[in-house]
């Protein structure tokens, strides 16, 4: 039997300048297959009347919900734990499988010690699969900060499910098809973009504009038994004139559809 073609999504912070109402709209026009929803200070990325409404209107399935764990997010939502378990909960009354977290800050005491334990208590509670993303590091001056513990990579750490992001491997100088091919089974998420790995920016450049094994790594995911989806998430603030996000997002889709495609061309090509 042949396997299904992979999910192609948008991420809402694809168009972070713009409200969830107009991304689905979006989605829905260029042909995506559904939306993550990165949970921010906007009031409707917190309200799952509002989601599924759009949701249904727009025939857009809401695959993943992106926890407010980043740091210009800190204010949302209270707590860490807090974060994670109404992002967890938002998505199962959304339908969505995946919830994304980055991993804990250092100086977020017993939530960065506990974490690996943590989530897993609130996805047995809640049914609903945490994703833990690859982070960077952070430097400064030339020195690297340590942002995150145990590690901003969490290959070797104690997580089930890991969500992959080209761009962020591009900062951190890591090589995504290794990284996936590590990962196996733990792969639940992918963030499709790409960096050129050149300074320390996270650049979330289109799929193939970086120096990323993107084409290759995404051949090897069609080729496995990967069942979950693949989000576009790319900087979009670099348009040039109307319609020119438009036509990156609908670039990025034909990118996407062309290297996911589970034909005999794609199976092991790595």
């Amino acid at each position: 039997m042949a396997k299904p073609e992979i999910p192609v999504t948008l991420s809402t912070s694809s168009i972070f300048s713009l409200a969830p109402q107009h991304v689905f709209a979006m989605a829905e026009d260029l042909g995506y297959d559904g939306v993550e929803i990165m949970v921010t200070q906007n009031r409707w990325t917190h309200n799952p009347t509002k989601l599924n409404e759009l949701s249904y209107r727009h025939s857009m399935p809401i695959h993943a919900v992106h926890a407010p764990t980043l740091l210009f997010t800190q204010q949302v939502w209270g707590s860490a734990w807090n974060k994670v378990a109404r992002a967890a909960d938002l998505a199962r009354e959304l339908g969505a499988e995946i919830v994304v977290v980055h991993p804990p800050f250092r100086w977020q005491g017993s939530y960065a010690f506990e974490f690996a334990t943590g989530i897993r208590d609130i996805m047995e509670a809640t049914g609903v699969t945490i994703a833990v993303e690859n982070m960077y590091p952070w430097r400064v001056s030339g020195s690297e900060i340590k942002m995150y513990l145990p590690h901003h990579d969490p290959i070797p750490q104690d997580y089930d499910y890991v969500t992959w992001d080209f761009s962020h491997a591009a900062t951190s100088k890591m090589d995504s098809l290794a990284a996936i091919k590590l990962l196996g089974s733990r792969l639940a998420h992918v963030h499709l973009t790409d960096g050129s790995g050149r300074g320390t920016a996270d650049e979330h450049l289109l799929p193939g504009y970086g120096h990323q094994r993107v084409v290759e790594s995404l051949h090897h995911i069609a080729a496995s038994d990967y069942d979950g989806a693949v989000c576009v998430e790319v900087s979009t603030r670099g348009q040039k004139y109307p319609g020119h996000r438009e036509e990156m997002l609908a670039e990025s889709l034909a990118f996407a559809r062309k290297h996911l495609a589970r034909t005999p061309t794609t199976q092991g090509e790595d």
